[in-house]
């Protein structure tokens, strides 16, 4: 790889908690490109994604638009509890020590509540194949994990709206389980999780209208200045 990592650890269901003996185990990461890159005609390579395990590395500005947007893949990065780095470069703290600079209050809201609406409306479109010939418990499976998207992505979410703190480890995942199981066995439950989430959001919370976008940029500089050739 063209490039130096400055973060990456572990996310997923292994951070949140809820992992099985099934699991995979996903990595997340963050390089810096070569700033001479920047310089040329050519754009530097964005994302790079590996098998075996799974990996997924984003570029450093690519991953601090995703952030500004309150992605809740690219979001995890940043609030990994400190046993699940894996590399954790001295750019890569100073990241982690503004990560409160990429929240915003419309942006936390759109990007939980549209990724679980996106979730439940998954479930809902695999249960429609439960007939089909698909090997049923694939199907299962699917709907399962679906479900638990949809409560922990609602839970997270929330979270943040009200405490500006992103909980990647989860404090009760059995909670989440036995959440996700209602939703399978009955998807309108999702549908009542949503409303409920949406009216939280309706609430005063304590993030901010605007991300602080100069404090991003002084960082994405500082990591340009870092590798300039």
């Amino acid at each position: 790889m063209k490039g130096h990592i400055l973060l990456e650890g572990i996310v997923g269901s292994t951070a949140y908690g809820s992992a099985t003996e099934n699991s995979d185990v996903d990595k997340l990461g963050m390089f810096a490109a070569p700033t001479d890159d920047f310089l040329g005609l050519g754009n530097p390579t964005a994302s790079i994604v590996k098998t075996n395990p799974d990996k997924t590395l984003h570029e450093a500005r690519k991953w601090c638009r995703l952030a500004l947007k309150c992605n809740p893949t690219a979001m995890e990065l940043a609030w990994l509890p400190d046993d699940l780095y894996e590399i954790r470069t001295d750019l890569g703290e100073q990241l982690i020590e503004i990560r409160d600079a990429f929240l915003s209050r419309q942006a936390v809201r759109n990007a939980y509540l549209g990724y679980a609406t996106q979730q439940l409306a998954k479930l809902k479109a695999t249960t429609l194949k439960m007939d089909s010939h698909e090997r049923p418990e694939a199907v299962r499976d699917r709907r399962h994990k679906h479900a638990r998207h949809v409560v922990r992505l609602l839970s997270q979410g929330t979270g943040l709206h009200a405490n500006k703190f992103l909980e990647v480890r989860l404090d009760k995942p059995e909670l989440i389980w036995g959440m996700g199981e209602e939703v399978v066995a009955d998807p309108r439950y999702g549908d009542s999780l949503l409303k409920a989430a949406e009216e939280l959001f309706d609430e005063p919370g304590v993030l901010p209208e605007e991300p602080s976008v100069t404090d991003v940029e002084d960082w994405l500089f500082a990591v340009r200045r870092h590798y300039l050739t």
